[in-house]
Parts: C-alpha cells; sequence; structure tokens
C-alpha cells in the first residue's frame, strides 16, 4: 500500500510558485506576441499580392505541420549554428512559442474575417468608406465575435505548450516540478500537484470559452 506524504512536497511549494510565475510569464508574453504575428500574417494572406500570400502559407503551414517541441529545440540548439550567434534559453522559448501560436492564430484570425459576408464590404465601399474604415469598424467588430472562442480554446492550449520549455531548462511549472522531485524522491506527489496547479489554471479559462461559444450560437 503505497504512502502518500503531500507534506514533504509542500515544503517546496515555494519552487511551484516560481514555475506558476514562470509559465504565466511565458504564456502572456507569448500570446501577445502571437497576436501580433497572427494578425500580419492573416492580413498578408488576405493580400492581392500572392507572393505575400505565399510567404504567410508558408510560415503557417511550417509552424503547424511540425511539433513544437522540435521547434523549440531546433530554436535553442540549431539556430545559434546557423546564425553563428549566442540565443538565450529564454529567447529561443519565447519567440519559438510566439511564432507557433501566431500561426494558429493567423488562421482563426482569417476565418473570423472570411466568414462576414462580402456584401458589407460591397456596402462599404458604395459609401466611400476605404477598406482599411471598412475592415475596422464594420468587419472586424463582427468578426471578433466569431473568432473568440476559437482564440480562447487556443490559448488555453498554450499554457499546456509551456511545459515543453521543460526540455531547454526553462523554469517553468513541469520543470520545477522535476526540481522537487529530485529533492524529495516524491515523482507521485509531486506531479499530481502539478496536474491540479495546471487544471486550476485552465479550467476556468475553458469555461469562458464554453460561455462565448453558448452566446455566440444563441446569438446566431
Amino acid at each position: 500500500m503505497y504512502n502518500w506524504d503531500f507534506y514533504t512536497v509542500l515544503q517546496s511549494f515555494d519552487l511551484f510558485l516560481i514555475g506558476i510565475w514562470t509559465t504565466l510569464l511565458y504564456t502572456v508574453g507569448s500570446i501577445a506576441l502571437g497576436v501580433i504575428i497572427g494578425l500580419t500574417a492573416c492580413f498578408a494572406r488576405l493580400s492581392r499580392f500572392w507572393a505575400v500570400r505565399l510567404l504567410a502559407r508558408s510560415y503557417q503551414e511550417l509552424f503547424r505541420c511540425t511539433p513544437l517541441l522540435v521547434q523549440i529545440l531546433w530554436a535553442y540548439y540549431a539556430l545559434p549554428m546557423l546564425l553563428g550567434i549566442s540565443i538565450s534559453n529564454t529567447v529561443a522559448g519565447l519567440l519559438t512559442l510566439s511564432l507557433y501560436v501566431g500561426s494558429f492564430y493567423a488562421e482563426i484570425f482569417r476565418g473570423g474575417i472570411n466568414a462576414i459576408d462580402k456584401g458589407q464590404r460591397e456596402a462599404a465601399a458604395a459609401i466611400g468608406m476605404s477598406g482599411v474604415q471598412s475592415m475596422r469598424y464594420i468587419i472586424l467588430p463582427q468578426a471578433v465575435k466569431k473568432m473568440l472562442p476559437a482564440f480562447i480554446n487556443q490559448s488555453v492550449i498554450q499554457v499546456k505548450n509551456t511545459s515543453l520549455l521543460y526540455a531547454i531548462s526553462i523554469a517553468e511549472l513541469t520543470y520545477m516540478t522535476s526540481v522537487v522531485n529530485s529533492e524529495t524522491y516524491r515523482p507521485l506527489e509531486a506531479y499530481s500537484l502539478a496536474a491540479v496547479m495546471y487544471f486550476v489554471m485552465l479550467f476556468p479559462l475553458t469555461q469562458v470559452a464554453d460561455h462565448f461559444e453558448r452566446r455566440m450560437r444563441r446569438s446566431d
């Protein structure tokens, strides 16, 4: 019969807190950068110029069709050799997470914009609005409602994606859990507690996404 001993693990609770804080920092930072990258790629995909569309599509497919862990390891170990410069694990981790989530955000944004009837753009042009004005005042306000559930769900996944930074020794929650385990030799308790912490962080976000999805279905 296994004897659970959470007391020993909880004595290192400060390490878990460091891991949670680091996880949240990388999540928020990568989401913020990912939104900028995603919007840029989205509008590039909607461009009139085929070369711009091809470049944006190539970026999206590269990051969506390769494992994130491989991307992180490549950015930290291979990219410095290719460029002949030193890249810290912090820069490699944040950059890769941002580019990865940005590729998914771009498709979410593009799908939301394309879901708006083209007749509204034609009506905006008929009353003298520019493309930028119609996008800002007519298309985007409606598209945001359609994008929001998918955007929140992808952001929830991004919280879990930060656990892969463990591979390049960034002190997020999974890495700090391994540190606690190495100090206490209580893997069952340590990783069970980490799972509970991830659940506490993610469950409210999934409920928010479900709420917006229900509201959108009712409005439709």
